[in-house]
């Protein structure tokens, strides 16, 4: 390992300082670096997971909090919320040298999608002969594969070509990614038909080509576009106006993922966001098929097909709708251990805030629901982390446990929940006693 550091320091030019060499061990971006952006997150989480486990079991208490059960609690939540700072941190530099490499892979997917489509048309150009619909073919996914690589270029730090389809919140956009299909193709097939109408000599030859454009010949396909690329500026439209109205929490994610195509926020399978890709994506096949068969007009999309895409659009659409929804509070009781007697609250005991929707769909990571506030009059508590094997046990989805801070006075006091989104709560009273 000390070797491996000392020829990266010489490779960059001339030996690390003391203070570059303590930076070098985790936080840096360089490109295969072995310290690089991934590694220090992966010690972090590696370091933060250990240190979890040890406190979960009692283990690393100072003698000085070790005699209170709240001091020792107390202790153990803000170590944990300092160690997971780091791990956010980390994941966050990781997360943008991640989408600064990704560029590249994106611009090989575009290229070899393009060989690819070369190699098939190859193939099936043996016997049948090549024509000047498979030159315009290939032509056009070269003009496609060089405007994706140049926009893909100008994007890099962003993605490279996902750029456009990477939503607010750091995720894949379902519905970016199903209009952003359906427009590349649209486009790629009116370019064969260009470079088809280019190479023709043939005056009624040219005649067909552009009565291939009608739109008696396209409506399904026409239908779709326009239907798809409406529901994608819907949904950010509704998102949107459900975050600012706090009828939606969205927590940002560490970097995009394949998988935010087909789950939800938390990383569950969304049934309405897979039956749209899987059914759109079988309509673009389709009509990718059909484009191959008459390469010479706009591909004839079925009607019944066409209406297929648009009910599982509509059916995403009412998911973005009914996804959701404001946390709340139900109930607060004081937190009984076995063996205490019953009694009123008093400063000092632990409530618990009993509702549903405290912890938002992604935010499940220490960091996070370290950020989650109550308000208990006048007071601002965080809430504490209590660590088990595993996971923690406060706060949870439904159940936040929290001390009454000495300097609340007694009497009828209000009580409100701010979450990691920054989305509040109903106010409930309790009765706060001397």
């Amino acid at each position: 390992m000390a070797v491996q550091e000392a020829r990266h320091g010489s490779e960059r030019g001339g030996g690390l300082g003391a203070g570059q060499g303590a930076a070098h061990t985790g936080g840096c971006t360089c490109g295969d670096c072995p310290h690089g952006a991934r590694e220090g997150h992966r010690r972090a989480v590696a370091a933060f997971l250990t240190k979890r486990d040890e406190l979960a079991s009692g283990q690393g208490l100072p003698a000085a909090v070790a005699h209170s059960a709240s001091a020792s609690r107390q202790w153990v939540s803000d170590e944990l919320t300092q160690s997971a700072d780091l791990v956010a941190e980390r994941g966050r530099v990781d997360g943008e040298a991640w989408l600064g490499r990704l560029w590249r892979h994106t611009a090989y997917a575009v290229w070899g999608a393009v060989l690819t489509l070369l190699i098939v048309q190859a193939l099936t150009a043996i016997g049948a002969g090549w024509t000047a619909a498979r030159t315009a073919g290939l032509l056009a996914a070269l003009v496609v594969a060089a405007g994706l690589t140049g926009a893909g270029y100008l994007h890099r730090a962003r993605g490279g070509t996902l750029a456009p389809v990477v939503g607010d919140d750091n995720r894949l956009s379902t519905s970016r990614a199903m209009a952003a299909g359906w427009v590349l193709f649209v486009v790629y097939a009116v370019l064969v038909l260009v470079g088809q109408l280019a190479a023709a000599s043939a005056h009624g030859k040219r005649d067909d080509l552009i009565a291939g454009l009608e739109l008696a010949r396209g409506a399904g396909v026409v239908t779709v576009v326009a239907v798809v690329c409406a529901i994608a500026v819907l949904v950010r439209r509704v998102v949107g106006l459900r975050v600012l109205g706090q009828r939606l929490q969205k927590v940002r994610a560490d970097r995009p993922r394949a998988a935010d195509l087909l789950t939800d926020d938390s990383g569950r399978g969304s049934f309405a966001d897979i039956q749209y890709v899987v059914i759109g994506a079988v309509a673009l096949v389709f009509a990718a098929v059909r484009l191959a068969r008459r390469p010479e007009q706009l591909p004839d999309l079925p009607w019944g097909l066409a209406l297929l895409v648009l009910v599982s659009a509509a059916t995403y659409l009412a998911g973005k709708y009914a996804e959701g929804g404001r946390p709340v509070i139900l109930s607060v009781v004081r937190s009984r251990e076995a063996g205490d007697l019953d009694a009123p609250i008093r400063t000092g005991d632990d409530i618990e805030i009993r509702g549903a929707g405290f912890v938002p769909p992604g935010a499940q990571s220490a960091d996070r629901l370290s950020r989650m506030v109550v308000r208990i009059g006048a007071v601002h508590v965080h809430v504490p982390l209590v660590p088990v094997p595993g996971g923690f046990s406060n706060p949870t989805d439904a159940v936040l446990t929290v001390p009454v801070p000495v300097d609340v006075e007694p009497g009828q006091v209000e009580v409100q929940v701010v979450t990691a989104a920054g989305v509040e709560t109903n106010r409930c009273l309790i009765e706060v006693t001397d």
